[in-house]
């Protein structure tokens, strides 16, 4: 047993001695690679040696044996383990605190120039110190603020005192002068009117300068609710101080996008004139020079318009704006008689017209803002036309108005509203001249009136088919609706005429039965019309006739057989007849006409 296990044991012993030589050598070799390591780390890269000289290299010597060790490879460093960085939370963003200070700022602009008017005013009404001191104590404080501003506009941090007290300075000083010209009367409205511009302007520069809209602002809104204050109400010298200041206010706005500066401008100038307007118009007195100003005003608005449009972000407001500035324009009527209403209102029409029909050569007009100029020129030409013409002109000229923009500008979606527009007030005309109560009795009717009516029955009948092809020639309902008003304005037109020509009842059966009669003619004409459209096509056509024949016919046996008279009666049964036999004939004959035509073609075709 000991002979058998001796051998074992030996193998043993050699194994683990050979085992304990390799670990030995492994860690030789790992304590080498980290003593190389090092010396390459800490061993500066040497200079790029010059390329070598090819020399004939010798045989390889064989390799010098070696005792048999077996190859192992190193074994790998592992590096320890280490959790990831925690990332830092974001910082909490400091809750700003600027708009108190700004808050205060308006604040304080407010109560200062309050005390400006109450010194101005109630110290005159009351007889607290002179006028001169009062004057020069205004004149102090604003040149105080405006000092005082320009220098904590220097300071860090004080832009927002520095904007406050300058635009009270500027608004004090532009207050100081409206007092100086329309309380104490010390200099002449032109002179007062040129200080006051320079004053004005020289605060809106300073904004431009200091790149700053919050200036201008505060300069004009303060200035809109405290100035009629100090003149006691609004005067046509107030209203021309507050036009002096918003049109000083354009150029400084050149190249800037503010649309809150624009549109208190356009407040300062409209605000006045509206309130005026609506002053004079309750004292019934007429105004020309008011009507003047709104003139300007006008002017002020579409000018700034256009030349602010291009720099303008928001244009939809700029439009909007403009159209908001030329309205006591188009209000003057409260002030003078109709030939000048009716003059501005066609001026400023005619200025916004030629501004849409140059929309494409003007910078920043095409688009929306071209809508709304030629919505606003419509209405420009709605108040013209009735402030110039009585109903009886107006209707005809509105409807002509109408069918001219249905037909020339069909495709632009505003002129469409405007037709459509224009054909309302239209009707409403044509209704009030020729109510539905004059087709059931017979009323008697002037000339003046005759005439009008049946030119706007005509052009009433014209403009629903011509606004219907504008829309949407193959909409069934906007047909059946044409169709309606076309029977109503044929009525209309032939029972006027008869009772023109005749009078009485004999002229009212005539119109009677000559409208029964057209009725049923444009009946035939539909469907004339529809035996020569493609068969695809006939559907609202031949709606359209078997309305009108179905309207006929009942207007026929529920009025004209229980209402006309004698001869009238016969005659509208036998000319509706004759006309419906007729109609069925040729319509039919027209079909079967086509039916061979298509036969016919089609064989050529095939052959």
């Amino acid at each position: 047993m000991a002979d058998m296990t001796e051998p074992h044991s030996a193998v043993i012993s050699r194994l683990s001695a050979d085992f304990a030589a390799i670990s030995r050598q492994l860690t030789r070799v790992s304590g080498d690679l980290a003593e190389l390591d090092r010396i390459l780390t800490e061993r500066p890269v040497p200079a790029p040696a010059p390329a070598p000289v090819a020399v004939p290299t010798p045989p390889p010597a064989l390799p010098a044996p070696q005792p048999y060790w077996p190859q192992y490879p190193p074994p790998p460093v592992y590096q320890p383990w280490q959790p990831p960085a925690p990332v830092p939370p974001k910082p909490r963003p400091e809750r700003s605190e600027g708009w108190i200070g700004k808050l205060l700022a308006v604040a304080g602009v407010a109560v200062t120039l309050i005390g400006v008017v109450l010194l101005l005013v109630l110290a005159a009404q009351a007889g607290i110190l002179r006028p001169e001191f009062r004057v020069a104590a205004g004149g102090v404080l604003a040149a105080a603020l405006v000092a005082a501003g320009w220098w904590l506009n220097s300071r860090p941090g004080g832009r927002v005192g520095a904007i406050a007290a300058v635009a009270t300075g500027i608004a004090a000083a532009y207050m100081d002068v409206i007092a100086v010209t329309t309380i104490y009367e010390w200099v002449a409205p032109p002179v007062g009117l040129v200080v006051a511009a320079v004053i004005g302007g020289a605060g809106l520069t300073l904004a431009r300068r200091w790149d700053s809209e919050h200036l201008g602002l505060l300069v004009l809104v303060p200035l809109i609710g405290l100035a009629p204050v100090v003149t006691e109400g609004i005067s046509l010298l107030l209203i021309g101080f507050m036009l002096a200041l918003a049109a000083v206010s354009l150029p400084v706005q050149l190249g800037k996008d503010w649309i809150w500066l624009h549109a208190a401008r356009i407040a300062a100038a409209a605000l006045p004139l509206l309130v005026a307007l609506l002053a004079r118009y309750f004292d019934g007195r007429d105004d020309l020079l008011l009507a003047g100003a709104c003139g300007i005003a006008a002017v002020i608005a579409v000018v700034a318009g256009l030349i602010l449009l291009p720099r303008i972000t928001n244009r939809v407001a700029m439009a909007l704006l403009t159209a908001a500035g030329v309205l006591p324009a188009l209000c003057v009527g409260l002030a003078v008689d109709r030939v000048v209403a009716a003059l501005m209102a066609a001026a400023v029409a005619a200025a916004l017209l030629a501004v849409v029909l140059l929309a494409d050569r003007l910078p920043g007009v095409a688009g929306v803002v071209r809508h709304v100029l030629a919505a606003t020129a419509a209405v420009a030409v709605l108040i013209a036309v009735t402030a110039g013409f009585d109903g009886r002109l107006a209707g005809p000229v509105l409807l002509a108005i109408a069918v001219v923009l249905a037909v020339a500008a069909r495709n632009d979606v505003v002129a469409r509203w405007t037709s459509a527009g224009f054909v309302v007030f239209g009707a409403l005309a044509h209704l009030a001249y020729a109510p539905p109560d004059a087709l059931f009795e017979p009323m008697p009717v002037s000339a003046a009136t005759g005439v009008s009516t049946l030119v706007s029955s005509v052009l009433l009948a014209v403009a629903a088919v011509v606004l219907v092809r504008a829309w949407d020639p193959t909409e069934s309902a906007l047909w059946v609706g044409a169709a309606a008003v076309m029977v109503y304005a044929v009525t209309t037109c032939t029972v006027t005429a008869g009772m023109l020509v005749a009078g009485g009842q004999g002229g009212f059966y005539a119109g009677h039965m000559a409208a029964t009669i057209l009725w049923i003619v444009m009946a035939a004409a539909l469907f004339g019309y529809a035996a020569r459209i493609p068969r695809e096509d006939r559907s609202v056509p031949i709606g359209g006739g078997l309305g009108l024949v179905a309207a006929a016919m009942a207007k026929l046996f529920l009025f004209d057989l229980g209402t006309l008279d004698g001869i009238f009666r016969v005659v509208v049964f036998i000319v509706a007849g004759l006309i419906l036999l007729g109609m069925g004939a040729g319509y039919a004959r027209l079909l079967e006409k086509q039916d061979r035509q298509v036969v016919v073609k089609s064989t050529e075709n095939m052959g």
